[in-house]
C-alpha cells in the first residue's frame, strides 16, 4: 500500500514538473508558444484530412454497392422485357376476343403464411372479383383472386388455385388443381371416353376465360381411370415457387368470380366421392 501511494504522490510531482516547465518555457520563449500553437492547428487539419478521406472511402464504397444493384436491375428489367416480347409474339397467332386482354408485370411482396410458398401478395389492386392468370417464363404458374381488394396469388400447386386445361392432341378437357405431391399437379373431371397417354403435353384451355388457349403448363406422367372419368398426375414445366416477379394475363371477358368457380369445383368432388363410395 505504501508503494502503491509513493507512485501515486510520483506521479502527480511528475505532472506538476511538467506543467511548470511548460508553463516557464511559454514565459521566457514566446516562440515556444508559437511552436506548440502551430503542431496542435497541424494536428488537427491532420486529423481532419485523414477523416474526410475515410469519409470518401465509405462513399465510394456505397456508390459501388449501389452501381452494382443497378446493375442487377438492368439484368431483370432486360430478361424481363425479353420474356414480355416472347409472350405478346406468341399471343399473335391466338384467336382472343374482341376485347383486347391485358398483361402486366407485378411484384410479389411476400408470402401470406409461414411456411407455404404457394401463397403470395402481388403488388396490385383489384377493383372486382375477376379470376386472373398468373404467368412466368412463358408458362402457367397459378391464378390471381381478389381479397379486400388486395391481389392474392394462388399459385401451383396451392389447393384453392384451379383452371380449365387441354390434354394432347385430343384436346381432351379438364380443370387442373393441386397435387398430395408438391412437386406435382393433378386433372381432374376428364371424359372417360378421353384418350390421353403419358407423355402428352398439357396446355391451357382458356374455355374459363382465366388464361388464352395454348399457354403450356406440362406433361402427364401418370392417368388412373375412375368409374366415370379419368384423372392424371401432371410434371409442370415450371417451379413458379420463390419467384419475384409475374405476368398478370386479365381476359376481356372476366370469368365468374373465385367463390363461384370454387363452389363448382367443390359440388364436383363431392359427387364425386359419393360415386366413389358407392
Amino acid at each position: 500500500m505504501r508503494k502503491f501511494i509513493f507512485a501515486f504522490l510520483f506521479i502527480i510531482a511528475g505532472l506538476s514538473y511538467l506543467f511548470e516547465i511548460d508553463e516557464l518555457l511559454i514565459k521566457k520563449f514566446a516562440f515556444f508558444n508559437d511552436f506548440k500553437t502551430i503542431y496542435i492547428d497541424k494536428a488537427i487539419n491532420f486529423s481532419a484530412t485523414i477523416e474526410k478521406h475515410l469519409d470518401q472511402a465509405n462513399t465510394i464504397e456505397k456508390l459501388k454497392i449501389e452501381n452494382n444493384e443497378l446493375k442487377e436491375y438492368k439484368v431483370l428489367y432486360t430478361n424481363t422485357q425479353n420474356q414480355l416480347n416472347t409472350l405478346k409474339e406468341s399471343l399473335v397467332n391466338i384467336d382472343l376476343s374482341e376485347n383486347k386482354p391485358k398483361i402486366e408485370l407485378i411484384k410479389v411482396l411476400s408470402y401470406i403464411n409461414y411456411n407455404d410458398f404457394t401463397k403470395v401478395w402481388l403488388d396490385k389492386k383489384l377493383e372486382d372479383d375477376s379470376i386472373l392468370g398468373l404467368i412466368t417464363d412463358n408458362y402457367s404458374a397459378g391464378i390471381v383472386v381478389n381479397k379486400n381488394g388486395n391481389a392474392v396469388g394462388l399459385l401451383n400447386g396451392n389447393k384453392e388455385c384451379s383452371y380449365a386445361v387441354f390434354i394432347g392432341e385430343g384436346k381432351a378437357p379438364g380443370i387442373i388443381t393441386s397435387s398430395e405431391n408438391q412437386d406435382e399437379l393433378q386433372i381432374k373431371f376428364i371424359p372417360i371416353w378421353a384418350q390421353i397417354n403419358k407423355g402428352d403435353e398439357v396446355i391451357t384451355s382458356g374455355m374459363d376465360n382465366i388464361f388464352f388457349e395454348g399457354l403450356k403448363v406440362g406433361t402427364i406422367i401418370e392417368v388412373t381411370n375412375l368409374a366415370d372419368m379419368k384423372v392424371a398426375t401432371v410434371k409442370p414445366y415450371v417451379n413458379v415457387l420463390k419467384k419475384k416477379y409475374f405476368y398478370t394475363y386479365e381476359n376481356g371477358n372476366k370469368l365468374t368470380n373465385f367463390s363461384q368457380m370454387k363452389n363448382i369445383i367443390n359440388k364436383n368432388e363431392k359427387i364425386d366421392d359419393e360415386k366413389t363410395d358407392d
